[in-house]
């Protein structure tokens, strides 16, 4: 399935607009505006609450938990590596994605268990961030677009400093 991913402008916070390859709106991400780290409510267009990302403060490495139904369900993780980026996405149980690419150009993928499980691409030439992201059949689809929000806030930060 292919999802179009776009940052809102203009709002305050986090704000992510989600579509489907039809250009329907099928998800809607909100950030907190005053909090300490990033807090993003992941919501389907009925506004119920499909996954919570919050930063972990505190922590020598970028680190954010997703939480699902109230509980932790995964950890994305920036590793520490000297030649590329590595992020780890740690799903309890035999799940876990390892996401590689060239993150300042915005070209990475998804792997788990030595397939491909997602692709992202970030188009250029437009006003605020937008990502096409393949998401492979029977992948999770929230967990993997909850990253990919992740990353680029991750990568923001960066760019600030």
């Amino acid at each position: 399935m292919r999802y179009q991913l776009k940052q809102k402008l203009w709002t305050l916070g986090d704000n992510f607009a989600i579509k489907d390859s039809a250009g329907n709106d099928v998800f809607l991400v909100k950030g907190k505006v005053f909090s300490i780290g990033d807090k993003l409510s992941f919501q389907d267009m009925e506004g119920r609450e499909l996954a919570y990302i919050a930063q972990t403060l505190f922590s020598f490495r970028k680190r954010y938990e997703i939480y699902r139904d109230g509980h932790p369900f995964a950890e994305v993780v920036k590793e520490l590596t000297f030649f590329k980026d590595l992020f780890t996405v740690d799903i309890p149980g035999p799940n876990d994605y390892e996401v590689t690419g060239n993150f300042w150009d915005h070209e990475y993928r998804f792997v788990r268990s030595g397939r491909e499980a997602a692709h992202v691409s970030k188009a250029y030439f437009t006003w605020a961030d937008t990502y096409g992201v393949d998401v492979a059949d029977g992948e999770d689809a929230v967990t993997i677009l909850a990253t990919a929000i992740v990353i680029d806030l991750v990568h923001d930060d960066e760019r600030r400093r």
